[in-house]
């Protein structure tokens, strides 16, 4: 596990953990939403997982660009900063729920 703390000059300590990603890492291309709410993403290779499959696979360093962070007992991914919005989890396209296999 990695704990960088000066990726683009933004605070690090929202992260829970910062997995090293491996060599054949996915990113996140889309988020699977059911009523505004993040239930699962959709990697570059096509697959889609839910959230606590995403969750696991970043922590095994199968994601890349991304750290783990926690709200009221729930854990999620975040995006690292990197000085681009273009990446952001926020602003990537949203999936229906029901893709969520």
């Amino acid at each position: 596990m990695q704990h960088n703390t000066n990726l683009s000059g933004l605070p690090m300590n929202t992260f829970r953990e910062i997995p090293t990603p491996r060599h054949d890492a996915k990113k996140i291309t889309g988020l699977v939403k059911h009523r505004g709410r993040i239930t699962g993403y959709q990697l570059s290779n096509g697959q889609i997982v839910d959230k606590q499959t995403g969750i696991s696979l970043a922590r095994q360093g199968g994601i890349q660009g991304v750290g783990i962070s926690e709200r009221k007992g729930s854990e999620y991914l975040k995006s690292l900063p990197d000085g681009s919005e273009s990446n952001n989890l926020s602003s990537l396209p949203s999936i229906p729920h029901n893709q969520l296999s």
